[in-house]
């Protein structure tokens, strides 16, 4: 196997964009291999967005997104408020923000969801991500949810224990809202970590995964 690591200093400084239809996605997909790259890499900024919310989730995701970005000077953090479940309706609105957004940042690297993944705000932000950035390494994280739908990744970051038990103290720190949900638990999420760890023989035994459309080496 051919590792391509996050180890190594890079001279320059990344601009990083996260992407979330919701407020805990970002987090759960990306939110181990966010810390691992902060503590590995120089970053010049990191924008942060998440397009559903209401002023209980907001809060929540403004908290989190403090948590996991707290070593980093500049970021920006931005928490809509578009509904829960209806993005494809509001699309027009979604791609007009994607626009402003080519126009105001331009990353190194983003995270945004699995373009396979089955519920509806998370595809559509997957596809606006590939429509509006057309020369930029895209990484598509994973959300385990109720349907079923996760795949075969091509791309794994292992976590060391501090990462790990980061990703989750914070989450579970964050949102208090999500708690009374049946999937919402260190378990969840710590067991899809285990056997992304093991297809990927992390030292650790954990690791976060993603899928890579194009990859430019």
């Amino acid at each position: 196997m051919i590792n391509l690591t996050f180890e190594e200093k890079l001279t320059h400084q990344l601009r990083i964009l996260c992407l979330g239809a919701h407020s805990d996605d970002i987090e759960i997909g990306c939110g181990g291999t966010i810390l691992k790259i902060i503590e590995n890499y120089n970053i010049s900024s990191i924008k942060w967005v998440v397009f559903c919310s209401d002023e209980k989730r907001k809060k929540e995701a403004e908290k989190s997104a403090h948590l996991f970005l707290d070593k980093i000077g500049n970021i920006e953090i931005t928490v809509k408020n578009y509904r829960d479940g209806f993005l494809p309706y509001l699309g027009y609105e979604i791609k007009d923000f994607f626009e402003e957004l080519k126009t105001a940042y331009n990353p190194h690297l983003i995270f945004t969801h699995y373009r396979h993944d089955l519920h509806q705000d998370h595809r559509l932000i997957c596809e606006l991500t590939w429509n509006t950035y057309r020369n930029h390494f895209i990484l598509e994280y994973e959300v385990p949810k109720y349907d079923g739908d996760l795949g075969q990744p091509n791309f794994y970051v292992s976590l060391n224990e501090r990462q790990l038990k980061n990703k989750l103290n914070y989450l579970m720190e964050s949102f208090q809202s999500q708690k009374s949900k049946h999937w919402f638990d260190n378990d969840t999420f710590s067991s899809i970590m285990r056997i992304r760890g093991l297809e990927s023989a992390s030292p650790s035994g954990y690791a976060e995964a993603f899928y890579s459309r194009k990859i430019v080496f």
